[in-house]
């Protein structure tokens, strides 16, 4: 099935039928979530309205770990297999999960600061998270680091396998260590302990920030693969000359 997508034109035209159905699905639950969690989930007691934007923070937070681990997976096909489209998913998801992790670290901010007195703490979900950042950044640099595009390449695909050492400090960081940050309440071996009334509103968000992410991915591989034939083409044409 893998080796089924390393034809580009397969990939493009499966792409193509998807798209509008994903950024459809993901406009709807947008708008289902964002209505459930801001205007029919109750006010908490303890925070009152300031919780309401763990529908923002949770959402991206988990995000900016999947499409880590996504690009991570992608690869290993791309260092053992040499799959034609993995590095192209790479470099397509790798800015998109650095605008969730960028999100993710604003809203943790902006929500840290009335409940712990401050914008940031050195907590070790928020240090690991912060260096999850900083691993997007160095990935999207590398592959634009040398003349070569394959150097590049396989230098970011490295650089996301060491990386990923980091996916499971962050997920237990709050167990592992005694941080400010508040534990899991909705991944949890025991089952989640936030409220039915503001959980289902989360998860929703969380399904149309996955949809919208897939739908963003399509656009951007889908560029690139017209730019890798504009090119190819050009160079042709060149040898021809």
């Amino acid at each position: 099935m893998i080796h089924w997508f390393a034809n580009p034109l397969r990939f493009q035209r499966l792409a193509d039928a998807l798209y509008p159905y994903l950024l459809a699905v993901a406009l709807l639950l947008f708008v289902v979530g964002l209505y459930g969690g801001l205007v029919l989930a109750p006010m908490d007691y303890q925070q009152g309205d300031a919780y309401r934007i763990i529908f923002a923070h949770v959402p991206a937070a988990w995000m900016a770990l999947f499409v880590y681990l996504t690009i991570a997976i992608a690869s290993v096909f791309s260092v053992v297999w040499r799959h034609p489209l993995a590095d192209l998913y790479g470099r397509a998801a790798a800015p998109a999960g650095a605008v969730f992790c960028f999100l993710a670290l604003v809203t943790g901010a902006i929500w840290g600061k009335p409940m712990w007195g401050t914008w940031w703490v050195w907590d070790a979900r928020l240090t690991s998270m912060l260096i999850l950042f900083f691993l997007y950044l160095g990935y999207i640099a590398l592959h634009d680091a040398f003349d070569e595009p394959a150097r590049g390449a396989r230098a970011a695909a490295i650089l996301a396998l060491v990386g990923s050492v980091n996916l499971p400090i962050i997920k237990f960081s709050v167990d592992w260590w005694n941080t400010l940050h508040q534990p899991a309440s909705v991944l949890r071996f025991d089952g989640p302990t936030i409220h039915g009334s503001m959980l289902w509103p989360l998860l929703t968000l969380a399904v149309a920030f996955t949809f919208y992410f897939y739908a963003v991915v399509i656009l951007r591989m889908r560029a690139a693969i017209t730019e890798r034939r504009i090119t190819s083409l050009r160079l042709q044409a060149a040898a021809g000359d």
